[in-house]
């Protein structure tokens, strides 16, 4: 069976969680291929447990799905262990959960290093979340970093640490007036948190692959989305790693030809969280009212999320350099009681039209959104289960997207339960 993808279209935080869950039930493999606990997946269970997942994929949440969490993913002991000790005590079973040996490990020298440059960099700072991924994915690149399968070689991880602390604690020391950290301390405390989960480590690129000769099914699951890709987002207001389906490959071990499917999230209307350019955000009562309408709160930060219309000219160029075959259109419900829905169609950038992402960072920033108002509607669609069931204007902004994004809307949300969800199309065959 072949591998699918499911990766954000937007910035982040479009409903991904939901998205996994629900392929849950008819997969035996979901993967967590890249990015680290600065993202975050809310799932609502039908008995309207919520749980906020930041490391762990949502297929936990299903009974019987392996989970993995990849090569490309960088992990904080201590938050792992956290997420895990809170799925337990809501009796969630965990033992299905196994971590990439070449995943890397974020270091406490990461979060320190990360947490004072940002602090120092001020109005100019990029908006991370402090936790430490932009600093451990550097020493990834570097060849310095620390990987999950150095905690079954404590003379390895020692050597790593005190050769990293030689040049990181000149910088905490000398140039950010912070205290200096003690390697020994380092070791010990990543060793206790690691001796928690050492029996979860395995070489996961092996029994993926082996997974797919047995005709599994197999998820790779991103975080955060299209537009944060460090390659092909808005860069530099990007993550520090590949949310994209190219980075699907690299951080599972799964090759390109064993994906046959990749799908794409997008809200009904658009949202980002940091610092950034974002075209279509509104700075209105209308902004506020799609965060209040939508909860548009950051599930790992808190923070507020920007706000605005739905924006095609990125929808269009996720569906490009994702290769995406279906679209999961989420939050359709957020928008019931609104007289006119805008949706941009194109920009204007300096006096002239543009029907595709501007190629230069500057171009992006001097964007204006060029709108189409497209007629609302005002019944409650939150009980709809089938595409025929909602009102004639909400089929037809559904249609009309799907008409200029690039792809087929294959699934809808109307609403944040896990039953909540109108399927167009079986992606799964």
């Amino acid at each position: 069976m072949p591998a699918v993808v499911l990766i954000g279209a937007q910035w982040g935080d479009e409903g991904k969680g939901k998205a996994t869950d629900i392929l849950g039930e008819r997969v035996q493999w979901i993967v967590r291929y890249q990015g680290g606990n600065n993202a975050g997946h809310t799932v609502v269970l039908p008995d309207g447990q919520k749980f906020a997942l930041h490391l762990i994929p949502s297929g936990i949440l299903t009974p019987g799905v392996k989970n993995v969490i990849g090569n490309g993913v960088v992990v904080d002991p201590g938050v792992l262990l956290e997420e895990l000790a809170g799925l337990e005590e809501k009796g969630v079973d965990t033992s299905g959960l196994l971590i990439s040996s070449d995943a890397h490990l974020i270091m406490p020298y990461h979060v320190a290093i990360d947490k004072v440059t940002e602090r120092y960099l001020g109005k100019a700072k990029i908006g991370t979340t402090g936790r430490g991924i932009g600093p451990a994915y550097q020493d990834k690149l570097a060849r310095v970093g620390v990987r999950v399968q150095d905690l079954l070689d404590e003379k390895i991880l020692r050597q790593k640490v005190e050769a990293a602390l030689d040049f990181k604690n000149q910088v905490l020391v000398k140039v950010y007036n912070r205290k200096a950290l003690d390697p020994d301390q380092v070791v010990d405390q990543v060793l206790e948190r690691g001796q928690h989960f050492v029996h979860r480590i395995a070489d996961t690129r092996l029994l993926l692959n082996q997974a797919l000769d047995r005709d599994e099914i197999v998820v790779l699951e991103g975080s955060q989305g299209t537009l944060l890709d460090v390659d092909h987002g808005t860069y530099p207001f990007v993550t520090s790693s590949n949310p994209t389906s190219g980075g699907a490959t690299v951080g599972s071990g799964v090759g390109p030809t064993r994906i046959s499917t990749v799908i794409g999230i997008l809200k009904a209307y658009t949202t980002r969280v940091g610092s950034g350019p974002f075209p279509t955000e509104l700075h209105d009562d209308m902004g506020e009212y799609l965060r209040k309408q939508g909860g548009e709160f950051g599930v790992t930060t808190g923070r507020s999320r920007r706000t605005g219309w739905f924006d095609a000219v990125i929808a269009r160029y996720a569906s490009r350099v994702n290769g995406i075959t279906d679209y999961f259109l989420t939050k359709l419900d957020v928008l019931s009681g609104l007289e006119k829905v805008p949706v941009c169609v194109a920009y204007e950038v300096d006096g002239r039209r543009v029907d595709e992402m501007p190629m230069t960072q500057t171009d992006v920033h001097h964007a204006v959104p060029v709108y189409e108002e497209l007629p609302g509607w005002f019944e409650d669609i939150s009980h709809c289960r089938e595409f025929g069931q909602l009102p004639a204007n909400a089929k037809a902004y559904v249609e009309y997207l799907e008409s200029i994004i690039g792809a087929r809307v294959s699934a809808i949300g109307v609403g944040p339960g896990r039953d909540q969800t109108i399927v167009r199309h079986d992606v799964l065959g």
